[in-house]
């Protein structure tokens, strides 16, 4: 016997194949009594949803895009496993593509590619501007993740990076810490992580009456291991040294303790470490690393619910939704925990 068919059931559940397509969908004007000899009919003859087959009818391929832009960075490879996790769950499949950031790569992301293989696509970007959604086919459902936020261009989810930021170097200040440098700094640059993050170092300090002296932000060229590492080193042969070290991310924040303790300094006994993301790492690092944590799985859900009821709604279905993800601080060994 070959692959059986919808018919298939119909004919051993004693009904007809309208009904088994009911009960396969969930429909509700179905009783209990049918919906079990259907589900029993299903369970005996083996038979599978042919799931493409399902979405080519309704004009759709069942996949959608996930581009973001580097996989070497533990928190977007982290967030991709939650987002494909979750679209298979819906019952979709995911396509990852990795941008590097670069500005054409993101454009082809919001254009789906030029290509018809994908219902809609989740874009992580660093280098879209204003323009480039200006006019966009709304038709494919877009979700921007993170800090580079379009306002009303397409569906949007990121954590509130300047209270996180705020709540980190609070912490610090508890602490008993003053001079708090920020390695991936930024004080003029667009709304992206960086200067959110700094908003929020910024906001805490003044609250406390703090100074925050320019050498205390250090700007890096990109949020990697190596660029931790450099940035403490330089701050460290400051003439009057920083005692914290807030770290825009958690791969500065490793490479910032590595480099530290190469050159005979304690964390957290002579300063204070503290990175965002709750990257795996961080958990196994000695010292263990103090970090703010998004809700990657939070955001994954949420983001995957939005593009999806975009793409049932068939259209744009409404204006753009901005939705703040939670976060949380987890304090570790390299701030005392």
């Amino acid at each position: 016997m070959g692959r059986p068919r919808i018919k298939d059931v119909a004919e051993y559940a004693g009904v007809s194949a309208k009904t088994v397509s009911n009960v396969l969908n969930d429909y509700e004007h179905v009783s209990e009594r049918t919906r079990t000899a259907v589900r029993e009919a299903i369970d005996a003859l083996g038979y599978r949803v042919n799931i493409a087959g399902r979405q080519l009818r309704r004009g759709r391929t069942g996949m959608i895009a996930l581009a973001v832009p580097d996989l070497d960075v533990a928190y977007f490879a982290e967030l991709a496993r939650h987002v494909m996790a979750e679209t298979e769950r819906r019952g979709s499949t995911t396509l990852l593509v990795e941008t590097g950031g670069r500005h054409e790569k993101e454009l082809a992301a919001v254009r789906g590619f030029d290509a018809q293989f994908t219902d809609g696509v989740i874009l992580s970007p660093l280098a879209l501007r204003p323009r480039d959604l200006a006019d966009r086919d709304t038709r494919l459902p877009l979700v921007l993740l993170g800090e580079c936020n379009l306002p009303g261009s397409a569906d949007h989810v990121a954590i509130d990076n300047v209270t996180a930021a705020r709540e980190a170097t609070e912490h610090l200040l508890s602490r008993g810490r003053r001079r708090i440098a920020v390695i991936g700094g930024d004080l003029h640059g667009s709304r992206n992580t960086g200067r959110l993050r700094t908003v929020g170092h910024q906001e805490a300090l003044a609250a406390a009456g703090v100074a925050l002296p320019d050498e205390l932000v250090l700007p890096v060229p990109a949020f990697r291991w190596a660029d931790g590492a450099a940035a403490a080193r330089t701050l460290m042969r400051l003439p009057e040294r920083p005692d914290a070290l807030l770290c825009l991310n958690d791969h500065l924040a490793l490479g910032a303790v590595r480099a530290l303790h190469e050159d005979g300094w304690s964390v957290p006994k002579d300063l204070d470490v503290v990175g965002f993301d709750d990257i795996e790492a961080t958990r196994f690092s000695i010292p263990t690393v103090t970090t703010v944590a998004p809700d990657k799985r939070g955001i994954a859900r949420r983001a995957v619910e939005l593009l999806l009821d975009r793409i049932d709604a068939d259209g744009p279905g409404g204006p753009a939704v901005d939705e703040t993800a939670g976060h949380r601080l987890i304090v570790r060994e390299s701030s005392g925990g």
